[in-house]
């Protein structure tokens, strides 16, 4: 495939990303998930054993999920300290396949 090409193909992807173009937009259960994700309960000393609350795992639609809690500085550019109060939270949830 030649630059032409690939520039054309990516000018028609960006296109649809960004809601300029008709397409097929397909999501998973989004708000289900994070729902799960909140009302996680399910922490003991095995999978839990800083007693932290910063790491989960459950089966979502036949899918093994992960979600993690990190701690970053104000600027987001370093690791934070979670007990002061300049720490920033940032969750990610994931397939457990991406870790």
């Amino acid at each position: 495939m030649g630059i032409t090409e690939a520039a054309k193909i990516a000018e028609v992807n960006d296109a649809l990303r960004r809601g300029a173009a008709s397409g097929v937009l397909v999501l998973v259960d989004v708000l289900g998930l994070m729902k799960r994700v909140c009302e996680y309960d399910e922490l003991t000393k095995d999978n839990d054993p800083y007693g932290e609350h910063d790491f989960g795992s459950f089966d979502w639609h036949g899918e093994k999920i992960f979600w993690k809690i990190d701690y970053y500085d104000a600027s987001m550019r370093y690791g934070g300290d979670p007990l002061s109060s300049d720490c920033r939270r940032v969750m990610t949830v994931m397939l457990a396949s991406e870790y």
